[in-house]
């Protein structure tokens, strides 16, 4: 892909816009009226994708032009190998606030938890922060533990950081937003979504909304008084090797093998999460893109249920405007 200026990106890609409202309890416990911008990218996949640079490039961009108070990027970014040590580093010195998230591909070739977060410069492996007028608690979805992992990669979140995260929710005078790679809430949930979903209904009147990444879909769920919200892949969507294709040209999957076993974007998707205690509202500016080659609809995927399909299962953040009950 040819590198793609900010006003480039611009012209190419659709705006959509997300509007949550703030129920009053939460708005109660802002300490000021000052808007709040957070950038957000997930999944960027910098191991699978073939331009992940120039991905990454564009969303620094484009938020230099937005300029946010902190950004986030929600997990599978980049295995800490040598080669992606500048990657790393590049994101990191975009911005003083620029925060990580545990994805499960972060891990891939032998690396342990401790080893990325160290070389992502994250604090702890699941953390709280506050940034301006609210707290983010930010989890890590990749505990041991699960009694229904059957050897694959861990979605889990067990009893110790379940005893932190009450511990940070009990104590919060602000209030909060929560994130992870593994949804706690909507498709591909962890291994144990309901304990968590508890734990964050039993606070609601505190949470401002619960983001994450990792399914690559389209997704807004509304369970127990929280809003979840699936935060789309920067890069693509996994079809797997049943459905292997090439949809670039063969010597960019010589390059780059597992590019076959995904449907890649044309444009990197990401978003714009402001919080506006003024307007009582959260919005969620995304993005709109197209395929590269087939749609994996187009290819027969069938993993996700038709209806999932038609909802949540496009190269896009966003479209939706939900109203939040009981604002």
């Amino acid at each position: 892909m040819a590198h793609f200026s900010r006003r480039d990106f611009l012209k190419t890609s659709s705006f959509s816009l997300l509007g949550l409202s703030i129920p009053e309890p939460t708005v109660r416990l802002f300490t000021s009226n000052q808007k709040l911008k957070i950038g957000l990218i997930s999944d960027l996949h910098v191991d699978i994708i073939h331009d992940s640079e120039t991905r990454l490039r564009t969303f620094l961009e484009s938020m230099a032009g937005e300029n946010p108070d902190a950004l986030v990027q929600m997990g599978d970014f980049a295995i800490p190998k040598t080669e992606n040590l500048k990657v790393i580093q590049a994101y990191n010195a975009s911005h003083p606030k620029a925060f990580h998230v545990l994805g499960n591909h972060d891990m891939d070739g032998g690396f342990t938890r401790e080893q990325v977060a160290k070389a992502f410069g994250m604090k702890d492996l699941y953390y709280s922060i506050e940034l301006g007028s609210i707290l983010m608690i930010v989890l890590d979805g990749n505990d041991p533990g699960s009694s229904k992992n059957k050897g694959g990669y861990a979605s889990y979140i067990g009893p110790v950081q379940q005893a932190w995260l009450i511990d940070q929710l009990e104590k919060a005078e602000k209030p909060v937003l929560i994130v992870s790679h593994q949804p706690i809430a909507g498709i591909y949930t962890i291994d144990n979504p309901q304990e968590i979903q508890k734990i964050l209904s039993r606070f609601s009147s505190k949470i401002l909304l619960a983001i994450n990444g990792h399914t690559h879909v389209d997704q807004q769920i509304f369970v127990g008084g929280v809003n979840y919200v699936h935060i789309n892949s920067a890069s693509y969507y996994w079809v797997g090797e049943k459905l292997s294709h090439e949809s670039l040209p063969s010597e960019v999957h010589n390059k780059f093998p597992s590019l076959k076993f995904t449907c890649p974007y044309f444009e990197p998707l990401f978003a714009v999460l402001s919080i506006d205690p003024n307007s009582k509202k959260i919005f969620i500016e995304g993005r709109k893109t197209q395929w590269i080659g087939s749609s994996p609809q187009e290819l027969g995927y069938s993993i996700l249920s038709e209806s999932e399909q038609k909802e949540n299962l496009r190269p896009e953040i966003g479209s939706r405007k939900i109203v939040v009950s009981g604002s």
